[in-house]
């Protein structure tokens, strides 16, 4: 499983892990970016064939009960307008439109279970979604499970748009879809200051009842939203090869962010911003020092679905006002 793909599952699942750990002070939650459904109810064109990113063929007959094993498919699904077909939800999907909807999956654990108790005439995962034995078990069911490639930067985007709506049948709406999308990243995009210096943004992923604090670098997900945005990945100017590397003094002294990028989660489990200057390191960065700190709800910030332009807008928006 992609480290990555675990982080944002991490992120959701853990509430809290030590028991000796005192609840960290109550913390306002950055705003969940609404979806922006399409217009009209599309209408599938059934049966739908399609190449699973697993190389399977898959033919799906029925779209009357989808269960999307990712909160980022869940995302994708109800904004093409099949929301109301929806049986049921991962730990990811933070929208409110899925907050009624059963729990079957967290942090990358499905229940074989759970799953067959909803009778999905299709389910949608992708390659990080597991355990295998439970994706085993749920095949040998008979149900076609369409897995898609997972987004980690804004060009997968439209690409992992197109291919759910391919798999339910609703290939014109996932046209309109991306296309929608990658106008409103572009325009995101745009109101990036031109000319102005680029200022330097250290993704940190912090479980701090869960000690748990990992600086981001080259291909962590974020690395994408910061270069969108106009600025440096921190990480990656440093030189980290990996998606994440265990935060040092010394690291955040190189990394030299001028803002740091966290999940909203994350900073509330260290306390908010004044329980994250105190960590080791951080108050001898820029940004420590002038309390420059962007917090993302966890459920969008690296979904890489169609909120992205509105997580790209207010990243933008706080980068270069705060």
């Amino acid at each position: 499983m992609k480290l990555t793909s675990w982080l944002v599952a991490l992120a959701l699942a853990v509430t809290g892990c030590s028991a000796a750990a005192p609840p960290p002070p109550p913390a306002a939650a950055a705003p969940v970016p609404p979806l922006e459904i399409l217009p009209g109810t599309p209408r599938p064109d059934l049966p739908a064939e399609t190449t699973s990113a697993d190389g399977r063929k898959i033919t799906v007959t029925d779209v009357s009960r989808i269960l999307p094993l990712t909160g980022a498919i869940s995302e994708v699904v109800f904004t093409l307008g099949l929301g109301g077909n929806v049986v049921g939800r991962d730990i990811a999907a933070t929208f409110p439109e899925a907050a009624h909807l059963p729990l079957v999956t967290r942090a990358h654990d499905v229940s074989v279970e759970g799953v067959l108790s909803l009778r999905p005439t299709v389910i949608l995962a992708d390659r990080d979604t597991g355990p295998p034995e439970a994706m085993t078990q749920i095949r040998g069911s008979g149900i076609p499970v369409v897995i898609v490639d997972p987004a980690w930067s804004l060009p997968e985007v439209t690409p992992r748009i197109k291919a759910i709506a391919r798999a339910l049948g609703v290939t014109g709406a996932g046209d309109r879809l991306a296309e929608r999308t990658e106008a409103q990243v572009a325009a995101a995009r745009a109101k990036a200051p031109q000319g102005a210096a680029r200022p330097r943004v250290a993704f940190l992923y912090l479980r701090g009842t869960a000690g748990v604090y990992l600086l981001g670098g080259k291909g962590s997900g974020a690395d994408s939203m910061i270069e969108a945005a106009g600025g440096v990945d921190a990480g990656s100017a440093m030189g980290l090869a990996k998606a994440f590397t265990p935060i040092t003094t010394e690291a955040l002294i190189a990394a030299r962010p001028d803002a740091i990028l966290v999940m909203s989660k994350g900073l509330a489990s260290v306390g908010g911003v004044d329980g994250l200057v105190k960590i080791q390191g951080i108050a001898q960065t820029p940004a420590g020092q002038h309390r420059r700190v962007v917090d993302i709800e966890d459920g969008s910030l690296l979904n890489f679905g169609p909120r992205t332009a509105r997580v790209l807008e207010t990243l933008v928006e706080r980068l270069y006002t705060t």
